[in-house]
């Protein structure tokens, strides 16, 4: 593999070139997968008492879950207007975990996330990838 001048490492290079050459569709899946690393990491350091640990996860978390809110098409019907109030409330449940230092907040928002992202997952599956673009609501930040 060939690095980039100023690359710091194979793996940061391997993970940008996902990212830069990843469909409409894997660049969400990306972003749910983040998202649920985070929430789960902000879990196991609100266990071990790491609350310094825990609000760098949850800060993670959240600005995942603001890009999601943030890459939604309105113009593309009601679907989106649907799942930016769904991605809303998983916002405010982050940040409510972090001020209370409580992991109920988390396991909700964890299984949001999980039943979404298979949701898109078999999205992609029935064809979005063919036609390159979600069904509906469109990454407009991706030009998707």
């Amino acid at each position: 593999m060939y690095l980039k001048p100023g690359a710091s490492n194979p793996y940061q290079q391997y993970r940008q070139n996902q990212v830069v050459t990843a469909s409409p569709y894997q660049l969400l899946l990306m972003l749910f997968d983040g998202a649920l690393r985070f929430v789960r990491q902000a879990g196991e350091a609100l266990e071990r008492r790491d609350n310094s640990g825990a609000n760098n996860y949850l800060g993670r978390a959240q600005k995942i879950v603001a890009e999601l809110m943030s890459s939604l098409d309105f113009r593309q019907g009601r679907l989106p207007e649907d799942l930016y109030k769904i991605y809303e409330y998983m916002h405010r449940r982050l940040v409510e975990a972090n001020v209370r230092k409580s992991r109920e907040p988390l396991e909700e928002v964890e299984g949001m996330l999980l039943e979404l992202r298979e949701s898109w997952a078999e999205a992609g599956r029935r064809g979005g990838n063919a036609r390159g673009r979600h069904p509906e609501t469109s990454l407009s930040s991706r030009g998707g």
